[in-house]
């Protein structure tokens, strides 16, 4: 990798990060696009590390949430452990939230799967489809939220079970949580919202795990470059993830999935069409 497709592909990530349209299928489209080897260790890792940069923009843009301790009285009659869940309630909620995906994350890296998924155009391209399919009609299924209901543990449990879907790249993990959310009757902005949230602690963890999994196997990739990449990497994602972040609310909130929809649908159809055709999707080889 270079540093201009470094910068390429940090844009697309924070463009597509809090969208419904799946920024790893996007990432990996690109790096085929670009001619970047698929299978290389750096390059998975590379993936997932500046998503977390990206991610870092939902604190930055929410920080009352993510540095707020909640000092109002606890319900009458709550235990030691009650008062302190009630102080720190949206760590709580975040921590049912995200078990979920780390037992499934685990398993899945464990088991090789997540890396011959992420190797996988074709495994983008109809999910990509599918889940444009789904989505034009989604709003209609799932679109009867009330602003009083509010995440509690068994939402954010379900929310995080719909989270797992997202291990297989083209779902989206942003459209899979936010959908979850919905069906527990939330608002699609506070659905929204708390798919941002779910995110920090899902992201942190699997950008830890791939640090660990290339510093265990070789210290070669750490070059001056590659580090270098990462840095600009998850600095370029953060900075279009912000701007990209407030946009998507309000449009979501306004008109619903369907435009999203419609261009996963284009996207995933063309790739798929290319593929039969014998066509690589690589425009620098």
């Amino acid at each position: 990798m270079d540093w201009l497709q470094t910068i390429i592909i940090a844009v697309v990530e924070g463009l597509t990060e809090f969208l419904p349209v799946s920024s790893t299928g996007h990432m990996i489209i690109t790096q085929n696009l670009l001619g970047i080897e698929q299978g290389d260790p750096f390059v998975h890792a590379f993936t997932f590390i500046i998503q977390f940069g990206a991610i870092l923009s939902v604190v930055c843009l929410y920080w009352k949430k993510f540095f707020h301790i909640d000092h109002s009285p606890a319900p009458e009659g709550s235990s030691a452990w009650g008062k302190l869940i009630h102080k720190f309630r949206f760590y709580w909620l975040l921590f049912i939230g995200v078990l979920p995906a780390v037992i499934i994350g685990l398993l899945a890296k464990k088991s090789g799967l997540l890396d011959w998924l992420l190797d996988s155009v074709e495994v983008v391209a109809v999910m990509l489809v599918l889940g444009g399919i789904f989505m034009l009609f989604c709003d209609k299924l799932f679109n009867k939220g009330k602003e009083e209901n509010k995440v509690n543990e068994p939402r954010a449990f379900k929310i995080g079970l719909y989270q797992c879907i997202s291990v297989i790249p083209g779902v989206s993990r942003s459209m899979a949580t936010i959908v979850g959310g919905m069906t527990q009757g939330l608002t699609r902005k506070s659905a929204a919202e708390f798919s941002f949230f779910l995110a920090v602690p899902t992201m942190a963890g699997a950008t830890l795990l791939d640090l660990l999994d290339l510093f265990k196997e070789d210290t070669a990739w750490a070059t001056s470059h590659n580090v270098a990449m990462l840095i600009l990497g998850c600095v370029v994602a953060f900075i279009v993830a912000l701007l990209a972040m407030k946009w998507f609310v309000a449009f979501l909130t306004k008109y619903g999935f369907k435009a999203f929809g419609i261009y996963r649908i284009i996207v995933g159809g063309i790739i798929i069409a290319l593929l039969l055709a014998g066509h690589s999707l690589a425009m620098v080889d």
